[in-house]
């Protein structure tokens, strides 16, 4: 058994090889841990009952609060998140479009989103019925100069079928957010961001929302540190009433529906809805309560400190690395990662970046480096998930396999 692992590890008890994750909050390998006190409040949640929809109504609540949005909602993680939110735009209130989707036949159901916006993810959007329209080029990657997208191209793709466009959060992507917003408002649609992997920093849970989004979707459980399966919707009302529509069990006779106020304005519908395109995708009471409490202690973590810890633990990967003859790079948080990284280059050894990632996968417990860029021949190792500990053995592995 190896030095890092837990004895009573129930993954051990049902013999599965456990993971020291060096490469960040990524859903394939558990995203992060789930904080204590938030896994504790999932302990005491399980033993009673309660309606989901005053639940989900007193979380939109919370969210709003910590947003600066109108209204929130818990999702099964950001991708459903952004799935809801692309049936919103499609349906509104409308109760019979509801039953219909993803078939949208001849309504419209387009979102427009820059070329370079595009990703696997977007799936989620598709998956609600919607078309997505591309506009820009590739040109920027290029190197000739040009920008990918231009505004005026988002602008000339809105038409009557227009129901949204979509935008994806990170600190490089463009046009900005900003200039986006203002035109799809001028144009009167609504602009859903995807910001999954954008916390921390904390600031950021409202600065989209400050910049004019109006639905914008966070993963909960990645630098949050709530239960994987959720995710976070914060945005405008009526798009959070639809979400909620579409998601909560409405079996129930009209005369006996008494959706949770707050969330849910009866007055809107023509009548109850059926189960919606969400429904597939529940959220239970105890990842909802485990949510709001990892938001509210996330909410009030020492930012600062958090962020110090993560530097002096890649500080001493890279210290270790270094000495046994790797060359090694620390970055400062950017791109996809929020937190510091030490990246290592391959080239002037034998093992390649792909053999070493390989190796490290076959061992048990497996360890996982970050392998975006192993077609450079490197590997990174990203510290949000890792104990000093897990972090001194991970350094440990990297050695051994490139020793040989």
């Amino acid at each position: 058994m190896s030095e890092h692992t837990c004895e009573d590890s129930v993954y051990e008890e049902l013999g599965v090889p456990t993971v020291v994750n060096a490469a960040g909050t990524k859903t394939r390998i558990g995203g992060s841990r789930i904080r204590p006190e938030a896994l504790e409040d999932m302990r005491r949640a399980a033993g009673e009952f309660v309606e989901l929809g005053d639940l989900q109504a007193r979380a939109s609540e919370l969210i709003a609060e910590v947003t600066g949005a109108e209204a929130g909602y818990v999702t099964s993680g950001a991708a459903a998140g952004l799935l809801l939110s692309a049936a919103a735009a499609i349906a509104g209130t409308d109760v019979a479009l509801m039953d219909r989707l993803p078939d949208t036949g001849d309504v419209p159901d387009e979102i427009v989103m820059p070329r370079t916006h595009r990703t696997g993810y977007d799936h989620a959007l598709r998956a609600a019925g919607a078309t997505i329209v591309d506009v820009g080029t590739n040109d920027h990657h290029l190197g000739t100069g040009a920008t990918n997208v231009e505004p005026w191209e988002i602008e000339r793709a809105i038409t009557d079928r227009t129901v949204a466009v979509g935008y994806v959060q990170k600190s490089y992507t463009r046009p900005d957010l900003s200039v986006v917003t203002e035109i799809a408002h001028d144009n009167d649609v609504p602009v859903i961001v995807d910001a999954a992997a954008e916390a921390p920093p904390v600031e950021n849970l409202s600065a989209f929302v400050e910049a004019g989004a109006d639905v914008v979707v966070f993963s909960g459980g990645k630098g949050i540190r709530g239960p994987q399966t959720t995710g976070i919707v914060a945005g405008e009302r009526e798009y959070i009433e639809s979400i909620a529509a579409q998601h909560l069990d409405m079996h129930v006779a009209a005369d006996a529906w008494n959706p949770p106020e707050g969330l849910i304005d009866r007055a809107n519908f023509d009548g109850v809805p059926r189960q919606g395109i969400g429904r597939p995708m529940k959220v239970g009471k105890e990842e909802l309560v485990g949510l709001v409490s990892a938001l509210d202690s996330f909410v009030e973590e020492d930012q600062q400190a958090v962020r110090e810890e993560w530097s002096a633990r890649i500080g001493r990967v890279t210290d270790r690395l270094r000495e046994g003859g790797l060359d090694v790079t620390t970055t400062e948080p950017e791109g996809t990662s929020v937190a510091p990284e030490a990246v290592v280059s391959l080239s002037g050894v034998e093992t390649s970046a792909r053999d070493l990632v390989a190796a490290l996968r076959d061992e048990n417990p497996r360890v996982y480096v970050g392998a975006d860029s192993i077609d450079a021949d490197e590997i990174v190792v990203n510290p949000m998930c890792l104990t000093d500990d897990e972090a001194d053995y991970a350094v440990s592995r990297i050695l051994a396999v490139v020793d040989g």
